[in-house]
């Protein structure tokens, strides 16, 4: 298998794992020196979690936002190193608001595992 299929397949997995709420295999999938970028926060790319118990953190706080959370109608590309999902993200806030927001992930890959997870979302108004 290619490192491109690889990586699609690796892709693939991921939208199941967080699609399962399951935590620890999202992380399975992450190696210790990654970094996500969240789409809110305080920078011009949103929040920074570096290093895999931050990553960890980071991810925890979206499916405590969204415990409902599911990444669907997705579509995935990938190359050696890189890849990119799109999706359509649904779920129920805290708050008991419905969303729906398109959005896309950039991924970096080194050794099959993700070393940068880069988040963007529409901003629905």
């Amino acid at each position: 298998m290619s490192l491109a299929a690889a990586n699609l397949a690796l892709l693939e997995a991921l939208v199941e794992a967080f699609n399962a709420h399951d935590l620890d295999r999202v992380m399975g999938f992450f190696a210790d020196d990654c970094s996500l970028d969240m789409p809110r926060g305080p920078s011009p790319w949103g929040s920074r979690f570096v290093g895999k118990e931050e990553v960890r953190k980071g991810l925890r706080s979206r499916f405590e936002m969204l415990p409902d959370v599911h990444y669907g109608d997705d579509r995935h590309w990938a190359t050696d190193d890189r890849g990119v999902s799109e999706w359509l993200l649904t779920g129920t806030l805290s708050s008991g608001q419905a969303i729906a927001v398109r959005g896309c992930d950039h991924y970096e890959f080194r050794d099959g595992l993700v070393i940068r997870k880069d988040s963007y979302w529409k901003i629905v108004e």
